[in-house]
């Protein structure tokens, strides 16, 4: 028996696998380097080889399925206890019985898989609508505190969408930042990030945003249990309608709005 550790990354966890079935060995343990554990078995370290995590990435499409493929990266990002050896099982049992088993969903390892995929995948579909860019020094920033590993699932979105932009969005759990600037993108290691200081422009445009919040909600069908179902309250902290800076009380009279942007949406 035993223990493998690799440098975290994805290409790193293929190459566990790559390394699994060349020394016909099945690891009792899979963990990343960064993760303080102790283990009872010996530890193996893991050399990442772009080659060898090539070929066992375009395996898995040929010998599952691309639905599987597309399991395994969603499931390496997401925040499942011990998902590198719960992939690994799931893996194994799909080089053995093909693409069938993703429909598998009675058997453990197969529904545990699938239950942490849907829910990184669905983490990932919510911050599309609750992330907030706020203007620093002529970059949009935004904070975000996921659950599940979701820069690389979110990078597309947002990428296409302000392409022409400069911006940056850091994950405050992992310690990451989705980095893009016209033409490029990067998800590099950051180990701190704090928004600075609104200017007085971007505490008017918090401002109009938050109006628009309070203007387009019906009072009579105002149900708060509903409104933390669709939007769970782990999000509000970074979201500009929840800023103490823009409770109404401290919103910026329209008079003082100088963007002629502004003022055409307010007449």
């Amino acid at each position: 028996m035993v223990a493998y550790r690799y440098d975290g990354s994805f290409e790193g966890f293929l190459c566990c696998i790559f390394e699994s079935y060349t020394k016909r060995e099945v690891p009792a343990q899979i963990f990343s380097d960064e993760e303080a554990q102790v283990s009872l078995y010996p530890e193996k370290w893991i050399e990442t080889d772009s080659g060898h995590a090539e070929r066992v990435y375009v395996s898995l499409s040929r010998k599952i399925s691309p639905q599987a493929r597309e399991w395994i990266e969603v499931g390496f990002l997401s925040c499942l206890p011990k998902r590198e050896l719960i992939l690994y099982r799931f893996i194994r049992m799909g080089y053995s019985y093909g693409a069938q088993v993703t429909n598998w969903l009675a058997d453990d390892t197969v529904n545990t898989l699938n239950k942490a995929v849907f829910a990184a995948s669905h983490e990932a579909h919510l911050l599309t609508g609750f992330l907030r860019f706020s203007e620093q020094n002529g970059t949009l920033a935004a904070i975000i505190t996921p659950k599940n590993r979701v820069l690389p699932l979110i990078l597309e979105h947002f990428s296409s969408r302000f392409n022409g932009e400069t911006f940056l969005i850091y994950d405050k759990t992992h310690h990451m930042a989705l980095v893009h600037q016209p033409g490029q993108d990067a998800i590099i290691p950051l180990e701190n990030f704090t928004l600075e200081h609104p200017n007085k422009t971007e505490q008017q445009f918090r401002a109009l945003w938050k109006r628009f919040y309070h203007t387009i909600g019906i009072e009579g069908r105002f149900n708060p249990k509903c409104r933390m179902t669709h939007m769970p309250k782990r999000y509000w902290e970074n979201m500009t309608e929840f800023l103490d800076s823009a409770l109404p009380g401290n919103e910026v009279p329209a008079t003082e709005i100088s963007s002629p942007m502004s003022r055409k949406y307010l007449e």
